[in-house]
């Protein structure tokens, strides 16, 4: 049962926030928070060593410190740091480098995606036909959330985690 747990929990709860995010354009806190500290129990269940349950801490807080700035810059959200901080705690330092360029491709698509679809919006809202005027007014809003769960879904694979599935 554990490690079915190890291996289904934290994909569930990111396919949740993502989707969350993709309806509402927000994640909740409570979610986020879930998702941090269901990670030490986990940890100690499946019997990570200490020393990388210490790594995992310390990309966890890393990934808060950057989130955190990026939100305080304006180009993530509140949501989205405190959910890129709760995947690393799951990822740690081995996986970060996949999950962030799978995160980072995941999103570049998704906002290419609603860029794109928000273009088609205006342009059928525009009657007299000067769309370049309204272009500038296109501020889509990306669900990143749903980039970070596809991230960290695609990196989840060769996490830690998986070779608990076969105890």
């Amino acid at each position: 049962m554990t490690a079915f747990l190890s291996v289904t929990l934290f994909p569930l709860l990111m396919i949740i926030a993502g989707t969350g995010d993709a309806l509402s354009m927000r994640i909740p806190n409570w979610l986020t928070l879930l998702i941090a500290l269901l990670f030490i129990p986990m940890a100690l269940l499946t019997g990570m060593p200490w020393s990388l349950i210490g790594i995992h801490l310390g990309v966890g807080f890393g990934l808060f410190v950057v989130g955190f700035a990026l939100f305080a810059l304006g180009l993530f959200g509140g949501g989205d740091s405190k959910l890129l901080a709760a995947a690393g705690l799951w990822l740690g330092w081995a996986d970060l480098m996949p999950f962030l360029v799978m995160t980072a491709f995941a999103g570049g698509v998704l906002a290419l995606c609603v860029g794109i679809w928000s273009a088609i919006n205006v342009s059928s809202e525009i009657k007299d036909g000067s769309i370049f005027k309204h272009l500038g007014s296109i501020k889509p809003n990306v669900p990143y959330g749903y980039a970070f769960a596809i991230g960290a879904i695609l990196a989840f694979p060769q996490s830690w985690w998986m070779p608990m599935a076969q105890v």
